[in-house]
């Protein structure tokens, strides 16, 4: 976001930390002794921003710390509900509040009851943050709830709980065109966009750790693109550049809680790899048209990230999406509505005495090799 004060050079990282963490530790109860720590497993840049940001906040030593999926021995860890961490002299020290940068699958090592204050929890992944299964079904919800107020979360036309040996079917009713996604992926992995017959045998020739799978409608070119009971919808794509090339490109923006309201913290977008093209030739990759993730996954478990198709606010190059006003406060209203279903999903999953409602979730998420990873 574009700095208010341009001398507080820390913008949204320090806002983020003043106005959200800061407030959600005052108000933790009961108080706990031990170290502040940010916890993550990509994007270290962009991790140790929050780091820097809170040590100065609080003007006090911050643990900055890798939380790998597959690591056999991770500087992190939880005993009965505490996260203690280990310095760098080898002393495990406990903690009474984490920043949380673990994005991989965060409920299979960080707990869904922490003595230990986490931010943001893992409920919130579970039921919906990064669990596109119970999202789709939470922002369903949330819609019935905001019927006749002419507000509405907008998402692609979505099939859910569906099963591996289903998806053609489900392809076949959309036209032959659609985006199928493993739910509890992130970073643009599990996503693949089927537009001709090679790609549906590719995905049909992998093995999936999980049973279930959301079948969405394919948002592409005007000239081809799903069918759906909303019509077709397509991609405007940025403003054409010399070569008359358009890209299709997306508005990402992130809020925060604080004392004052739900306020926008940081305006982002970014491109597909290659030109929206009106005709599919055979060979070419239709995720390079349609896929914006700029997370890489590299063959050792980490990520890189391309940095060249990130188009920021607080540059010029911000201007190729063509937006105005209007569009910004569309995308900071989309937001504020996802998160708030997300939040009331995450209300749902926890009794009146505290505890995580393990049957509610597995009857609105029956896969098993999902459940089974729940660390609570």
């Amino acid at each position: 976001m574009p700095l208010l004060d341009e001398s507080q050079e820390q913008g949204g990282y320090r806002q983020y930390i003043a106005h959200t963490f800061a407030t959600a530790l005052r108000q933790k109860r009961p108080k706990l002794k031990g170290c502040l720590a940010v916890l993550y497993d990509k994007n270290p840049m962009e991790a140790s921003g929050y780091a820097a940001a809170m040590a100065d906040h609080f003007q006090e030593v911050v643990y900055y710390v890798p939380y790998f999926e597959h690591d056999p021995e991770p500087p992190a860890r939880f005993i009965d509900g505490l996260l203690e961490i280990k310095t760098p002299q080898g002393e495990w020290i406990p903690v009474r509040a984490a920043f949380r940068y673990v994005t991989q699958k965060p409920w299979n090592r960080i707990p869904i009851h922490t003595k230990t204050l986490i931010l943001n929890p893992t409920l919130a992944c579970l039921a919906g943050g990064r669990n596109k299964m119970m999202a789709a079904k939470a922002y369903d919800f949330f819609n019935a709830e905001l019927e006749g107020t002419g507000l509405e979360i907008i998402t692609p036309e979505t099939i859910w709980d569906v099963r591996k040996n289903q998806v053609e079917l489900w392809l076949a009713k959309m036209g032959g065109q659609a985006v199928i996604k493993v739910p509890y992926a992130n970073a643009g992995q599990g996503v693949f966009t089927i537009v001709r017959p090679s790609e549906l045998a590719a995905f049909m020739s992998q093995e999936f750790t999980y049973d279930l799978f959301i079948v969405q409608s394919l948002i592409g070119n005007y000239k081809w693109s799903s069918r759906t009971s909303k019509g077709t919808l397509y991609h405007v794509g940025t403003m054409p550049n010399n070569k008359r090339e358009t890209f299709v490109a997306d508005i990402r923006m992130m809020i925060h809680s604080t004392p004052t309201g739900i306020l926008p913290l940081s305006v982002y977008a970014r491109m597909a790899r290659t030109p929206l093209s009106d005709q599919l030739k055979e060979g070419t990759d239709s995720w390079d048209m349609l896929g914006t993730n700029l997370s890489i996954d590299n063959k050792d478990g980490s990520f890189s990230s391309d940095a060249s198709r990130l188009l920021m606010m607080d540059r010029k190059d911000f201007n190729r999406l063509g937006i105005s006003v209007d569009d910004l406060i569309e995308a900071y209203i989309q937001t504020v509505l996802s998160v708030i279903a997300i939040d009331k999903m995450a209300a749902k999953l926890i009794s009146n005495k505290g505890k995580f409602r393990q049957r509610l979730f597995r009857s609105l998420n029956p896969d098993d090799a999902l459940i089974n990873e729940i660390v609570i």
